[in-house]
């Protein structure tokens, strides 16, 4: 989380897309069957909730 905290807007934002493809890839796998990892679909899904925490701290401070 601290590391998160330490990146910028912008790097976060690019951050958060990254996750949500690997989360959608993730979901058309599971839909078809191709994977066996189905934590890998939660842990992702709390990526992307810290990441958007993060943001959203950032722009209620007013912090770049």
């Amino acid at each position: 989380m601290k590391e998160l905290i330490s990146k910028k807007e912008n790097e976060l934002k690019v951050l958060l897309k990254e996750k949500q493809e690997a989360l959608r890839v993730f979901r058309f796998a599971l839909s078809g069957g191709k994977t066996k990892n189905i934590k890998e679909g939660a842990g992702l899904k709390k990526e992307i909730a810290r990441i958007l925490t993060v943001l959203n701290n950032k722009k209620e401070h007013g912090n770049s």
